[in-house]
C-alpha cells in the first residue's frame, strides 16, 4: 500500500474527478448511497454551493435519505440503509415517549423537554409555531431554543422535513419516529456490536483508510469499542487492520 493508490481510490469514491461529479439529484442519491454518509459543503462561497442547498432539501423531503446535525453538530445526509446502525449507536431501543426519563435523569435540558411535549400532542410543526407553544417567541430567547433543537436533533430524537420560503422562510419539524417508522424500527433491533461494525465498514468503504483513533473521534465511540469492531471486520476479510502505508507514520485501517 502506498499513499498515492489510497488517495486515487478516495477520490473517485468521492466523485472528485470530473466526469463523477454530481450534478443531479439522482446522482446524489447514488452519491449518498455509495458512501453511507456525507457532509454538505463548509463554505457558501464553494463552486455547486446552489446545487448542494437545493439537493439538501429535495433529498430529505422525499424521504430518500436522512439530514440533519448527527456527527460533531455538522449536518449530515445519511444513507437509509445506514441510518438504523446510528439510531441504535445513540439511542439504543428507546422510543420516542421515553424523552421523559431522560429528563428525569438530568441527560435532556428542560427546554428540550418542551419542545418534545409540544412535538408529541401534534407533529409535524412549523418552528414558529413550537416556540409558542413553548412561549420562546422573544428574540432573547432564541439562543436559548436553537440550542434545545440541536440537542433534540444530535439525540435523534426529532427531524427536520422541510424548508419552507414561502410566505416566509421557516423549517418543519416532526418526530424521527413519526417520520421514517421503518428506518426506526430496524434501528431499535440492531445490537450495538453489529451497529458499530456496520457503520464503519461502509464508512471505510467510501473514504477507504483511517485508524482506530480518528474512527473513535469521528463517531464518539469509545476507542476499545472501535477496535472490537475492526477486529470483526477484518475476521469478515472486510477491512484490513494494522497495515503500514508507505509514506505515511503509524498503522492504517484500509478498505479491503
Amino acid at each position: 500500500m502506498d499513499q498515492a493508490a489510497l488517495l486515487r481510490r478516495r477520490r473517485r469514491n468521492f466523485r472528485q474527478l470530473p466526469s463523477h461529479r454530481v450534478r443531479s439529484a439522482r446522482s446524489a442519491l447514488a452519491f449518498v448511497e455509495a458512501v453511507g454518509l456525507c457532509s454538505t459543503r463548509r463554505s457558501h462561497h464553494d463552486d455547486g454551493i446552489g446545487l448542494t442547498w437545493e439537493l439538501k432539501d429535495v433529498l430529505p423531503a422525499r424521504r430518500q435519505v436522512y439530514y440533519g446535525k448527527l456527527v460533531k453538530g455538522r449536518p449530515l445526509l445519511v444513507a437509509l440503509d445506514l441510518f438504523p446502525a446510528f439510531y441504535a449507536l445513540v439511542r439504543g431501543n428507546q422510543r420516542a415517549s421515553a424523552y421523559r426519563k431522560e429528563y428525569e435523569a438530568g441527560r435532556l435540558s428542560l427546554t428540550a423537554k418542551r419542545i418534545m411535549d409540544s412535538l408529541v400532542r401534534e407533529s409535524p410543526q412549523y418552528t414558529r409555531g413550537i416556540r409558542a407553544e413553548c412561549f420562546m417567541l422573544e428574540p432573547g430567547k432564541t439562543r436559548e431554543f436553537e440550542r434545545a433543537m440541536g440537542e433534540l436533533q444530535q439525540g435523534l430524537w426529532i427531524v427536520k422535513t422541510e424548508e419552507r420560503y414561502e410566505p416566509t422562510f421557516s423549517y418543519r419539524w416532526d418526530l424521527l419516529e413519526r417520520w421514517l417508522p421503518e428506518v426506526v424500527a430496524e434501528g431499535r433491533r440492531l445490537r450495538r456490536p453489529a451497529a458499530l461494525e456496520r457503520l464503519l465498514s461502509r464508512y471505510l468503504a467510501g473514504a477507504v483508510y483511517s485508524t482506530p483513533a480518528l474512527l473513535a473521534r469521528l463517531f464518539g465511540v469509545p476507542r476499545g469499542e472501535v477496535e472490537t469492531a475492526l477486529a470483526a471486520l477484518a475476521r469478515a476479510g472486510r477491512v484490513s487492520a494494522a497495515r503500514e502505508v508507505a509514506g505515511w507514520p503509524g498503522r492504517w485501517v484500509v478498505s479491503a
